[in-house]
């Protein structure tokens, strides 16, 4: 079969022929129609990522045909039997296992769910790691129900964009924030009632003109900029922290949070259940992922290179003849 295979860190991936997949006792080979990117492929190329082991087929994201079923995948493998965290033998299609940016890739049966019949394949690709993310930060985590005010953080990435879809749906009022002004103008386009360019230094007072305050905020960058988050909750707000590009948190004081009465809670992936209500709430919604590009599988380098400029609006699609 044909594959992206990345041989060596900092190095692009290698369109080449490997050897088909051949399934052990349990699990199913998947004829993979379309696969997408996310932020932690691109961390592993770069060699930002624990536990990477070379030759690898990267790719946690993929929608394909097995035994005559149209499925989309679960990247989940060993969650664990407590839904507050992952077990310590939890990991994610795509590291140390092959992944899906291949003609085939194995997974166990339980790691397939039916396709939803109004998404295309690229559509269907694009959901998985980035949409479970988001279902257990937003409904889990943050516990956010209809009519409450939320922003998110960093419009434009996967996760935030499905969970702005997300929090529309649930009938939230929804706010955004971005480097990007075009990109906070497109978010307004999907129904988002204003944002604020984080580049811009006053950001947080326009926010707190545009909204005054929030119930539930998803942040995934930490760094300076999530200290004046917390002056933007409500009292008994929710945040929700489900990345770090931007590092260490400083000047944090204790005494908004304790006197505010906010809660702080990390939050990554999701159960193999919330995966499920996940999949149930897209269907019902008719919700539709937000697909920035697509590429051929042979292209897949172009693909890993957008990412890195970090210019994209939605998910980056690998389709798979």
């Amino acid at each position: 079969m044909q594959a992206l295979v990345l041989e060596a860190k900092h190095q692009p991936v290698q369109y080449k022929t490997v050897p088909d997949p051949q399934p052990a006792a349990g699990e199913v080979l998947v004829q993979l129609k379309a696969a997408a990117l996310n932020r932690r492929d691109y961390f592993i190329t770069q060699g930002l990522y624990p536990g990477i082991k070379l030759p690898l087929i990267l790719g946690s994201d993929g929608a394909g045909v097995a035994n005559g079923r149209e499925v989309i995948i679960n990247p989940n493998i060993n969650w664990g039997s407590n839904p507050n965290y992952q077990s310590y033998e939890y990991n994610i299609l795509g590291l140390p296992k092959n992944g899906t940016f291949a003609e085939y890739v194995l997974v166990a049966e339980s790691q397939l769910t039916n396709k939803p019949s109004h998404l295309t394949w690229e559509q269907a690709a694009a959901l998985p790691l980035a949409g479970m993310t988001a279902y257990r930060a937003l409904f889990t985590k943050g516990r956010l129900g209809s009519g409450e005010r939320v922003l998110i953080t960093g419009a434009g990435g996967g996760v935030a964009l499905f969970a702005i879809q997300f929090a529309l749906a649930a009938g939230a009022e929804v706010y955004v924030t971005s480097g990007s002004s075009a990109k906070i103008e497109q978010a307004k386009a999907l129904g988002v009632t204003g944002g604020a360019n984080y580049h811009e230094e006053d950001w947080p007072k326009q926010l707190a003109t545009l909204a005054d305050s929030f119930d539930v905020i998803l942040d995934s960058a930490g760094g300076a900029g999530f200290t004046p988050l917390l002056k933007l909750c409500k009292p008994g707000a929710r945040v929700v922290i489900y990345g770090g590009t931007l590092g260490k948190i400083p000047e944090v004081s204790p005494q908004i949070i304790f006197w505010k009465q906010i809660s702080i809670m990390g939050s990554t992936m999701a159960t193999d259940e919330e995966f499920a209500q996940m999949i149930q709430f897209v269907n019902k919604q008719q919700i539709i992922p937000i697909v920035d590009s697509v590429y051929p599988l042979a292209e897949g380098q172009q693909a890993f290179a957008k990412m890195a400029d970090n210019k994209q609006f939605g998910k980056i699609v690998l389709k798979i003849a």
